[in-house]
């Protein structure tokens, strides 16, 4: 059940997202009310110095976090148009993600916050995906969460900030890591999520019939390296490949995967009901993969046959972003949550074990 805010003043927060690839700083503001605005969302994407490897070098990624993120705290600090008198906390992505760049802003944000006395906020990345649609949206809990990204395919519940039931998850590969995957077979350029989507747009969807992985079992998991196997069975059984048959190939693919999200998705909401009755159903969709139209389009369908709300935050805040962690940041602070400047970076946190946090400084 949510928790009640402990204070209804308007709280200012930084917020340092250093998960992945991406150096990002952020200052939101929540309003007395509940309500969210961005005040500056700044991101550097480090896909030039990953582009020669075909994919994310953990070493180079957390040297780009340490030595762009100080100038990126600072122009997101001035797009605010405020001083650091006007900043209530700091939150940073505290995990998981790639040790060494989560190492980098949560030292960063523990160095600010010490320095200036102010405090620290150590957020779960996943809780900054789950969260955004309540900036962008107000979205009430609870809601149902489908998280599609390059580290996590799931459907969570979300109940309140810090209590969260996750549904299901991969068994394998996370879906963005699938669609990265077949682009790196097929001699795609990275990051692959989204040249397969656009050459999917002139191809063939039904020329490659690929398996839609436990498609006729009931529950909500994914699963999609057998269907990554088959994509590289099929380029392999015609190479070389011409420019038709790689479209082809990548139209089949994302039919496939669509159809898996949307199947699971419908069963999502169906048990959402069930469990939740009298909750007019609400499908929140986050994460990078969460742009593809192709999918997009298909939960659309699922939404309005289940007679539920479909929310898709804009495209620049389903990726990995500092506003998200500032907002996660400022639903926590709004709860009395803080955190000690001794807390540990994580690897690994998944999103649903319970968060004795808030629970200690809730109301």
């Amino acid at each position: 059940m949510a928790r009640q805010a402990t204070t209804t003043r308007q709280i200012t927060i930084l917020g340092i997202e250093t998960s992945c690839d991406e150096t990002a700083a952020a200052v939101v503001t929540r309003l007395a009310d509940g309500r969210g605005t961005i005040r500056s969302n700044i991101v550097r994407s480090q896909i030039e110095e990953h582009a020669a490897f075909g994919g994310v070098v953990p070493e180079l990624a957390a040297r780009a976090h340490v030595e762009h993120l100080d100038g990126i705290i600072l122009r997101a600090l001035a797009e605010s148009g405020l001083n650091w008198s006007g900043i209530d906390a700091i939150a940073a992505t505290a995990g998981p993600g790639l040790i060494g760049g989560v190492l980098v802003g949560l030292t960063t944000a523990k160095a600010v916050a010490a320095a200036l006395g102010k405090p620290l906020l150590a957020v779960n990345h996943l809780e900054g995906h789950a969260l955004t649609a309540r900036l962008t949206d107000g979205v009430a809990f609870p809601y149902l969460m489908l998280l599609v990204s390059g580290g996590h395919s799931q459907f969570v519940l979300v109940r309140g900030v810090g209590d969260y039931q996750r549904w299901g998850t991969t068994i394998d590969d996370a879906l963005g890591e699938a669609f990265d995957k077949v682009a790196k077979l097929l001699g795609l350029a990275n990051p692959g999520g989204p040249q397969v989507e656009r050459l999917a747009r002139s191809g063939d969807s039904k020329r490659f019939a690929f398996p839609r992985p436990l498609l006729r079992e009931a529950r909500l998991d994914f699963s999609f390296s057998g269907l990554k196997t088959a994509v590289r069975l099929a380029a392999e059984a015609i190479a070389p490949l011409t420019e038709r048959e790689v479209a082809d190939i990548c139209a089949s693919f994302q039919a496939a995967v669509a159809e898996v999200v949307a199947v699971r998705s419908a069963s999502a909401l169906q048990r959402f009901k069930a469990d939740l009755p009298g909750v007019s159903p609400v499908l929140v969709v986050a994460g990078g993969v969460a742009a593809n139209r192709t999918i997009g389009a298909a939960l659309l369908e699922v939404a309005k046959t289940a007679n539920a709300q479909l929310i898709v935050p804009p495209p620049a805040l389903c990726t990995d972003n500092g506003a998200m962690i500032a907002w996660a940041g400022a639903e926590r602070f709004a709860l009395g949550a803080v955190d000690s400047l001794s807390f540990a970076a994580r690897p690994r946190w998944p999103l649903d074990l319970a968060d004795m946090r808030i629970a200690d400084h809730g109301p």
